[in-house]
């Protein structure tokens, strides 16, 4: 797939300029304008920035990253993880997405070392033993298809594995492995979550956030932990799984109805070099109906998918 200029252009004249106006005083962005700094929000306007800096002519887009970069920093934890808010000092999976934001820059590798540590020892609630026992004593047949045994990352601490956030710890993973940066158990952590990821899916093809069969009922696959999932195994783009749940996906592609869910879908769709419409003039006419409601976080995955294929994203 190869970027058009009409998609540059969208980003360039209505992406970015959303972007550099929603930044907060204290560098971060929210998910609203003028709303409280966040993690992801701030993560994501990073990513798409960098995509866009060499454009910058007038140094906008530098001074907005250095500032993103520098509330990056701040907002991490004394135990190395990043909290969704300042205002709520607990870990979360966004630690990921930090430490990707923050390793692009290459300014902030100890950082980036850290939260990945921590991350590696953040184990989800379903791997104590007590939990573990109580499911097997209680648990009815058919109830759940999964391997209980396969662990990957959850929302929050202490509770169950999911796809997108441990689709997202892999990418970091993955990243940091390319770069040449050893984290201790980082492997034994991938090896366990790329399992967890395969043995989740659904039967027919891509992903929903948690398991695949309830009841020996089939579940739904969705837009958002398809393109997770998908991206997060994409070393092993030409196995069977991951060539049947991309092609779940680009039978959705017509369907989809929000722009967030789309530009997710395209960037997918770059990182695996399938052919797919432009995300013109679909998305144009979303932020025509409703601006994408002054939503930042999903204005920033638009201007990512509407550049060139991130490197974070897109492994070969």
């Amino acid at each position: 797939m190869v970027t058009t200029s009409e998609e540059l252009e969208f980003r360039d004249r209505i992406c970015l300029p959303i972007l550099l106006a929603a930044q907060n005083a204290d560098g971060g962005w929210g998910y609203q304008k003028e709303k409280e700094s966040a993690t992801e929000p701030t993560a994501w306007a990073l990513f798409a920035l960098a995509a866009a800096k060499s454009n910058d002519e007038s140094n906008d887009i530098s001074s907005a990253i250095f500032r993103g970069r520098v509330w990056l920093r701040s907002a991490q934890l004394p135990n190395h993880s990043w909290p969704a808010f300042v205002a709520y000092p607990e870990g979360r999976w966004l630690t990921s997405l930090a430490c990707l934001a923050l390793l692009q820059s290459g300014e902030s590798e100890d950082r980036v070392v850290a939260g990945a540590k921590w991350l590696c020892g953040e184990w989800p609630g379903d791997s104590k033993l007590w939990r573990v026992v109580i499911q097997k004593m209680f648990a009815k047949k058919n109830l759940v298809r999964q391997d209980s045994s396969l662990r990957g990352w959850s929302w929050t601490p202490g509770t169950s594995s999911w796809v997108e956030p441990t689709a997202c710890a892999l990418i970091l993973l993955h990243d940091l492995s390319i770069a040449k940066i050893n984290i201790p158990e980082a492997e034994k952590r991938r090896a366990m979550a790329e399992a967890m990821l395969y043995d989740r899916m659904c039967p027919g093809g891509g992903w929903n956030s948690g398991n695949s069969e309830v009841y020996g009922v089939a579940g739904e696959p969705l837009v958002g932990p398809t393109v997770w999932a998908l991206l997060a195994l994409q070393e092993y783009r030409d196995r069977a799984e991951n060539q049947l749940g991309l092609k779940w996906l680009l039978s959705r592609r017509e369907s989809i109805q929000g722009p967030g869910s789309l530009a997710l879908a395209h960037i997918c769709f770059q990182a695996y070099g399938a052919e797919a419409p432009s995300l013109l003039p679909a998305l144009g006419e979303m932020h025509e109906r409703n601006l994408f409601l002054g939503n930042v976080l999903v204005t920033a995955m638009c201007a990512v998918a509407l550049g060139a294929p991130a490197g974070w994203l897109r492994w070969q």
